[in-house]
């Protein structure tokens, strides 16, 4: 009975913890959406390197929240402070595992689930983005490749349209 509890408080805590991760990548892909358009403009070294932390930011509140999920489940469960639930949780989700505070028997195989789990949510994140990075090097490579548009009249231009000249006087 007591193994069947375990299960499922984690198919629960693991059910909860991917919804929160697809419903916070689907939220940052929309943000990420409008910078990340294909058109030739390039967002340039400091406003990419915002962006990027922009994003960062947003991975670690949403890590943060995946924590405090579990922290919660075992505040309400298997610790009396909160402060210990959330040293462990996060310990746990990290794959840290310090060993200095430990679940109650009965809940012990939850540790290594949430670290599993917060391998798998760390491994998405970096996902993104290193496929954000990847997106923003390639445009500023074919921005920078692409050849100039002529947006004034150069000298070769200037000197044609004088040898024409010349030639209609003659």
């Amino acid at each position: 009975m007591i193994f069947v509890r375990e299960a499922t408080a984690a198919v629960v805590l693991v059910t909860l913890t991917l919804s929160l991760q697809c419903a916070g990548m689907a939220a940052l892909i929309s943000f990420a959406k409008p910078s990340l358009a294909p058109d030739d403009l390039r967002l340039g070294p400091i406003r990419s390197a915002m962006f990027i932390v922009r994003l960062m930011t947003a991975f670690i509140v949403l890590h943060v929240l995946e924590i405090l999920l579990w922290t919660a489940f075992y505040r309400w469960l298997c610790f009396s402070l909160w402060e210990s639930a959330f040293y462990f949780s996060a310990a746990s989700y990290a794959t840290v595992g310090y060993g200095d505070v430990v679940l109650p028997q009965m809940w012990r195989t939850l540790s290594p689930v949430e670290s599993i789990i917060g391998v798998l949510m760390c491994g998405l994140s970096a996902s993104f983005l290193f496929a954000i990075v990847t997106r923003l090097v390639e445009r500023e490579a074919r921005v920078s490749d692409a050849p100039p548009q002529r947006t004034y009249i150069d000298a070769e231009r200037l000197n044609m349209g004088a040898c024409k000249r010349v030639q209609e006087q003659e």
